[in-house]
């Protein structure tokens, strides 16, 4: 099984990161993938990834761009197809 995970990162405009949280979470994906999780980092960044059965170039949906009021660039996206889980207990043999 091919896994690819979807990686979406925004910078919140300055004193927008929690409003820029609380839009990301409320996005609906058009399906249910295998894992969806989001992180927050220094300057108010926000990253969503997730994980779809499938190969890279399949039609995975993806978040779209916030508001404008709410970043000061257009998001970054990613895909990366797995080579692999190491170090992961719940996976381990």
């Amino acid at each position: 099984m091919t896994v690819t995970t979807l990686m979406w990162e925004a910078r919140a405009r300055e004193g927008r990161g929690s409003d820029l949280l609380a839009w990301t979470r409320a996005q609906p994906l058009e399906g249910t993938p295998l894992r969806r999780e989001t992180f927050t980092a220094a300057e108010d960044r926000v990253l969503v990834l997730t994980w779809w059965e499938g190969a890279p170039d399949a039609g995975h949906p993806e978040l779209p761009e916030p508001p404008g009021d709410l970043v000061t660039r257009a998001v970054h996206r990613w895909r990366f197809a797995s080579a692999g889980v190491e170090g992961d207990a719940r996976t381990d043999a």
